[in-house]
């Protein structure tokens, strides 16, 4: 093992083989079915994969879209936010949170998260609250959940939305229940790189709401429940069904694939938590991560990042700017020490290489560079 350490070969942050090398014989047979169907749009295959990704979420209905950003946006459209209302957002998110609020014109109210988990707590939002508050958006980042029963017990007592962002965390729990299955309208990204990942882009809705699930269904096809008769102003939010026929063969893995990820991360736990001054994803009882991204903390980020690229030890910064200090919010005038929480996460968070199939030599490569750098600092 240690002999890996002194290897040539380029440990990648993200390879995709281990996934799906051995699935191209299933991908091969449902594209031969798909293609045998001549059915391209809305079909059988979106069909399948809603009714299962619904059961594995937990909820009655699942409704297929082109991406996360369109599922957060529906959502938002179906709950009937707009111009006026106020939505509560974490200020520790990637943008297309934030985006989501934009388009419907409705206004952003950013929290700055938990110091510990870097998400929503339900102390921060409530500070956030105000006449206008309409809608509350978890997003369970990097797979972390938020706590999502105190979140809900806080918009019940208030009357508000609550629309799950769970586009990096299929599959993590709060106590027995899945992520996206607590709010009133939740938003499923399946980005390649997520967790459960199409070969394109493609995302989902999960609601228990029938009626919601229609309107749902009507807004993602140009507004028309029945072809050339549009009830409403639309789009075009269709979930490809070329998307979907790959999804329902990864569907089959994804138990295996999540817990790979946990026993990946298990082995990072072990293998970097004595070192001072390093924070780990935190592991806190009833909050099961899923890791879709493995995030340490480091006073001396960038440092180390170098000191990772030179072993050939490939890291990304999920996310070096939060939306507040982002070009397209520069109107809003957020105050140069607005967020300090995020802006102190941002700064200091750094992503280690997970995948599946992540050869348990080359994860020892980076848990034995990164001890090297902590002996040397030190």
């Amino acid at each position: 093992m240690r002999g890996a350490e002194h290897s040539n070969d380029r440990i990648p942050f993200l390879d995709f083989g281990g996934m799906h090398d051995p699935l191209k014989e299933a991908f091969m047979d449902s594209l031969s079915q798909f293609l045998d169907t001549k059915w391209y749009v809305l079909g059988n295959a979106v069909r399948q994969f809603e009714s299962a990704y619904a059961q594995f979420i937990g909820q009655q209905h699942s409704v297929g879209v082109s991406s996360g950003m369109a599922a957060l946006h529906l959502a938002l459209r179906a709950a009937g936010i707009g111009p006026g209302d106020e939505v509560i957002v974490p200020a520790n998110t990637y943008i297309a949170t934030w985006l989501a609020v934009s388009y419907v014109g409705a206004k952003l109210v950013p929290v700055d998260p938990d110091p510990v988990t870097g998400n929503f707590s339900a102390e921060l939002v409530a500070r956030a609250l105000t006449p206008a508050s309409r809608a509350i958006i978890p997003v369970h980042l990097y797979g972390m959940p938020c706590p999502m029963d105190e979140l809900m017990a806080l918009a019940d007592r208030h009357q508000l939305w609550v629309i799950e962002d769970n586009a990096q965390a299929h599959g993590a729990t709060v106590g027995i229940r899945r992520t996206g299955s607590f709010g009133h309208l939740n938003a499923h990204s399946f980005y390649p790189t997520k967790v459960l990942g199409a070969l394109g882009e493609a995302g989902a809705i999960t609601t228990d709401d029938h009626e919601l699930a229609d309107q749902l269904c009507i807004l993602r096809n140009y507004g028309q429940r029945k072809r050339y008769e549009n009830e409403v102003i639309g789009y075009n939010y269709r979930l490809d069904e070329i998307q979907a026929t790959f999804l329902n063969v990864k569907m089959h893995h994804l138990a295996n694939w999540i817990a790979e990820r946990r026993q990946l991360a298990n082995t990072y736990h072990q293998g970097l938590q004595d070192l001072e001054g390093l924070r780990l994803p935190p592991v806190i009882p009833g909050l099961n991560h899923v890791y879709h991204l493995y995030v340490i903390h480091s006073d001396q980020r960038d440092e180390l990042q170098q000191w990772l690229s030179e072993k050939k030890i490939e890291t990304i910064v999920h996310y070096p700017k939060p939306p507040h200090r982002q070009s397209a919010y520069a109107q809003d005038n957020w105050p140069e020490r607005a967020f300090p929480v995020a802006n102190r996460l941002a700064a200091t968070c750094l992503s280690l290489p997970l995948y599946i199939g992540m050869p348990a030599s080359h994860q020892m490569r980076v848990i034995e560079a990164i001890q090297a750098f902590w002996k040397r600092r030190n």
